[in-house]
This record gives C-alpha cells, sequence and structure tokens, in this order.
C-alpha cells in the first residue's frame, strides 16, 4: 500500500514538474500575448493541481490527518484560470479593436477580422453608442 502510494505521489509531481516546466517555458519565450496565455492557464494550472493532489494523498498515507486545504486551493485555481485568461484576452481583443495597443505583435495589420454573424464581437456590442443612438440602453 505504502508503496503504491509514494508511486503515485511521485508519479504526480514529475508530472505536475513537467506541466508547469512547459507552462513556465511557453509564458517566457512565446511572441504575443494570446499564445503566452495558454502557458499559465493550461499547462501551469496542470501542474499546480498535479502537485496539489500529490499533496492531498501524501499527508493521510504517511500519518498526518487530511485537510481540505489543498482541495480547495485546487478547485479554486480550476476555476479562476480561465476566467482570468478570458477576461484577459478580451482586454487584449478589445485594445487592438480600437487600436490602442501599444504592441500589437499578434500578426493582425488590419485590426479583427468580421464577426461570424454580421454582428459586432462581445467585446463591442454597445461601445461608442451615446445616449441619442440606437440601441443605447
Amino acid at each position: 500500500m505504502i508503496l503504491a502510494a509514494e508511486l503515485l505521489i511521485s508519479l504526480l509531481l514529475v508530472t505536475g514538474g513537467a506541466f508547469i516546466l512547459v507552462g513556465s517555458w511557453g509564458l517566457a519565450k512565446l511572441p504575443s500575448l494570446m499564445t503566452r496565455l495558454h502557458g499559465p492557464t493550461k499547462a501551469t494550472t496542470l501542474g499546480v493541481g498535479s502537485c496539489l493532489i500529490a499533496s492531498m494523498i501524501y499527508f493521510p498515507v504517511f500519518g498526518s490527518t487530511w485537510s481540505a486545504h489543498e482541495l480547495l486551493v485546487t478547485l479554486f485555481l480550476f476555476l479562476t484560470a480561465p476566467v482570468s485568461a478570458n477576461m484577459i484576452a478580451k482586454a487584449h481583443l478589445h485594445r487592438q479593436g480600437r487600436g490602442i495597443d501599444p504592441n500589437p505583435s499578434d500578426a493582425i495589420p488590419d485590426g479583427l477580422p468580421p464577426a461570424p454573424d454580421a454582428s459586432d464581437w462581445a467585446t463591442f456590442s454597445g461601445a461608442g453608442k451615446t445616449p441619442d443612438q440606437p440601441g443605447h440602453r
């Protein structure tokens, strides 16, 4: 039983370390903001989650009491990383669409492509409308 737990914990830690390394490398080396978002939100989240799950297994198996802290941190991380990445991506698209991005390195020289359903992109709906224009709430 203890050997199986040690092997599982070791596997989770090595896997987590590999994900963290790849995610950190992506954050440091990828060229634009939209590509750099994938490093911390996907790979690093899985890496930290693996390490926290290893910690959740380690302490009860080796004589300490179980604590919900690691589980809560893991759940919080898996819930907040995609939301924060979505907000950062929307802010970046908004800045690029308005032409106020000081470093537009996403290879979109003419701005954003048109929205697929002939409406406006979600970050631009209602932007720039005044009370006397139609569609203002």
